[in-house]
């Protein structure tokens, strides 16, 4: 039996038994639970996905696919069934992704650390902020989505983790205490952190950075700043453009193609394959980088290993802190030339680097 194999028909024939039997027989029957992920949508009444896909097979495949041969989720039933046209929503709201925990912290730290209600008008404009934000697909969310009841609750979440509370903490989340633990010990930069997501939104800008756009870094790389920020340096370190103009700038001052952390050259290894390739990355921090401008001086020029390196743990080095690291390490091993003379490079041309591009 091929799993996964199903048909509109064979779905429709399923939803017809469901409604003939309903829902209780059905699931008793073909030994399904209800859903606890995604329902199956369909012509106004809500179906449990798993049990639906489940029994589609009997008709396609000759036997019923049982609940212990696959998921409910977007591995499995969920994505089987989207991709034959039907609508699937989520039974329960997306965990709260840092990002939103910065907005939410931001006005608890506002308020001077105190929860607000439901009611309160900052509560029902970050509850539309929220909605707004590119993170979590239409599909992952339900009516209920960030409305100002979650938004406030969220809000009492922070608010009771907070060291002088003498009460009772309200449940949240392991990110809820984190962030705010953040706040605590940098709230200049965090505030800056919230404000250039609040105007990141606002604007447009990384609403265009949505779930739909494959972003293999979100979970690759990490960023106390969020994923929205971490995309938009993204972008801006795959801007072609930008890459070319950082490109000719170091050639024009006769500097050469090799990473600035490590010293690797492209062209010296590989030949003419390697002829003028290299990476960029963004030096300025996150919660300090504005929207729609940046500089040469901003950009390093780096190996993909060095630049995965950079990303993958916060705080992330700076090329040159990465290269103090890298010769440190060679020095323990014997020897070998660091990278002193790159770095030394970009100090060179960094300050004539003054012009800003968008």
């Amino acid at each position: 039996m091929q799993r996964g194999a199903i048909s509109r028909t064979s779905v429709l024939k399923a939803i017809a038994e469901h409604d003939e039997l309903g829902r209780e027989a059905f699931l008793s029957r073909y030994g399904f639970g209800k859903a606890v992920s995604y329902v199956l949508v369909h012509e106004g009444r809500d179906y449990d996905s798993k049990a639906i896909a489940g029994v589609a097979h009997k008709w396609d495949q000759g036997a019923v696919l049982t609940a212990d041969k696959f998921s409910g989720g977007r591995e499995h039933a969920a994505a089987w069934l989207k991709r034959l046209g039907f609508e699937v929503k989520a039974v329960k709201n997306p965990d709260w992704a840092r990002d939103e925990v910065i907005l939410a912290c931001d006005l608890v730290m506002a308020n001077r650390w105190r929860g607000l209600d439901a009611s309160d008008p900052r509560v029902v404009e970050l509850s539309g902020l929220l909605q707004l934000l590119p993170l979590h697909a239409d599909a992952d969310r339900n009516d209920k989505f960030r409305n100002p009841n979650g938004v406030a609750r969220k809000t009492f979440d922070i608010a009771t983790r907070h060291p002088d509370y003498r009460g009772k903490p309200t449940n949240g989340s392991a990110t809820d205490v984190q962030v705010l633990h953040e706040f605590l010990a940098r709230p200049k930069e965090m505030a800056e952190t919230a404000s250039l997501i609040r105007l990141g939104i606002t604007s447009g800008e990384l609403q265009s950075l949505g779930p739909s756009v494959d972003w293999e870094a979100d979970d690759e790389y990490e960023a106390p700043e969020g994923r929205l920020l971490m995309r938009r340096h993204r972008a801006r370190e795959r801007n072609k453009g930008l890459r070319k103009k950082k490109i000719e700038s170091v050639l024009r001052r006769g500097g050469t193609l090799a990473c600035e952390a490590c010293g690797f050259d492209f062209e010296e290894v590989y030949g003419e394959r390697g002829t003028g390739y290299i990476e960029c990355h963004h030096v300025v921090p996150l919660h300090e980088a504005g929207e729609g401008t940046t500089k040469l001086s901003d950009l390093a020029l780096i190996c993909a290993n060095c630049h995965r390196m950079i990303h993958r743990h916060a705080p992330w080095p700076t090329p040159a802190q990465l290269g103090m690291a890298i010769e440190q390490r060679r020095l323990q091993d014997g020897g070998g030339r660091g990278p002193a003379v790159v770095v030394q490079q970009r100090t060179d041309v960094e300050s004539q680097e003054s012009r800003s591009y968008s």
